[in-house]
C-alpha cells in the first residue's frame, strides 16, 4: 500500500505507543532494581537482569520499524515534511537512550551482590537519589507521550538536583570511611551505584532534549550556565 501522509501518521503513531512501552518498562526496571539494592534481594536483581533481553528485542523492533517507515515513504515517493522526519529520528534517538538507560539499571541489579552485607548501613541520601532518578524518567516518559515540552524543561532543571545528591552522597561516605564508620567496600560500592543513578538521569535528559526540539522546534544545549536555548538552523 503506498504511503499516504495519513498512512505514515497512523504508522508514526503506533511507533510512538511501542517507544513509550518501552519507556515504562526502562523505568520499572530501574525502580526495582533499586527495590532489589535496598532489601539484598538477590532474586529480584536477577529478573531485572533477565528482562533485559526484553528491552533489546523491543529495542531492535522500533528501530527497525523506524527504518521501514521511512524506507516505505521513500520508495513510494511521498512528500515527507521536516517536522515528519524529525519526528522520526526522534523515535530513533529516545529509543537509544532508553536502551542504554536499561544497561544502566543492570548495573545497578548488578551491584545486589555486593552490597547485601552492608544494606542496613546504606545512607538515606542513596535513596533519595535514586527516587529522584525514578521521578525525572516518570516526567520524561510523560513529557514524551503528551509532547509536552513543558515538562521536559523541568527535567531538564532535575538534573542540577541529581548531581547535588551523588556529591553529597559520595562526600558523606567519604568522610564516614575517613571516620571508620562505613567500610571501604560500601563506599566503592556506593560510588559504582551512584554513577549508574547519574547516567541514567543524563539519559533523561538526553530525551528530554528531544521532546523539546520536536514539540517546540527549539534545540537546547547543556553549558556552565545552565540550559540555553539555540537557534535552529534548519528553521532559518
Amino acid at each position: 500500500m503506498p504511503t499516504t501522509h495519513e498512512g505514515f501518521s497512523q504508522r508514526l503513531l503506533r511507533l510512538k505507543a511501542d517507544l513509550a512501552a518501552q519507556g515504562g518498562r526502562v523505568q520499572a526496571m530501574y525502580e526495582d532494581a533499586c527495590e532489589a539494592v535496598f532489601s539484598g534481594d538477590e532474586g529480584a536483581a536477577r529478573s531485572v537482569v533477565e528482562r533485559d533481553d526484553e528491552i533489546d528485542r523491543a529495542d531492535v523492533a522500533i528501530e527497525k520499524a523506524s527504518v521501514r517507515l521511512l524506507a516505505d515513504a521513500t520508495n513510494d515517493g511521498a512528500a515527507l515534511d521536516a517536522a515528519q522526519l524529525r519526528a522520526v529520528l526522534t523515535v530513533v534517538k529516545v529509543n537509544n537512550e532508553l536502551e542504554r538507560a536499561a544497561d544502566a539499571a543492570v548495573v545497578v541489579a548488578e551491584c545486589v551482590p555486593a552490597i547485601r552485607p552492608f544494606r542496613d548501613a546504606i545512607p538515606q541520601t542513596f535513596r533519595v537519589l535514586t527516587n529522584s532518578v525514578v521521578g525525572i524518567l516518570r516526567d520524561v516518559n510523560r513529557a514524551f507521550e503528551r509532547d509536552d515540552a513543558a515538562l521536559a524543561r523541568l527535567v531538564l532543571q532535575s538534573e542540577d538536583t541529581v548531581e547535588a545528591f551523588k556529591s553529597g552522597l559520595l562526600r558523606e561516605a567519604e568522610e564516614r570511611v575517613a571516620a571508620g564508620t562505613m567500610p571501604v567496600d560500601l563506599a566503592f560500592v556506593l560510588h559504582e551505584l551512584a554513577n549508574q543513578c547519574e547516567r541514567i538521569a543524563d539519559h533523561a535528559t538526553n530525551i528530554a532534549e528531544q521532546v523539546i526540539y520536536l514539540a517546540s522546534g527549539a534545540i537546547v544545549r547543556h553549558t556552565d550556565a545552565g540550559w540555553v536555548d539555540l537557534p535552529d538552523i534548519a528553521r532559518n
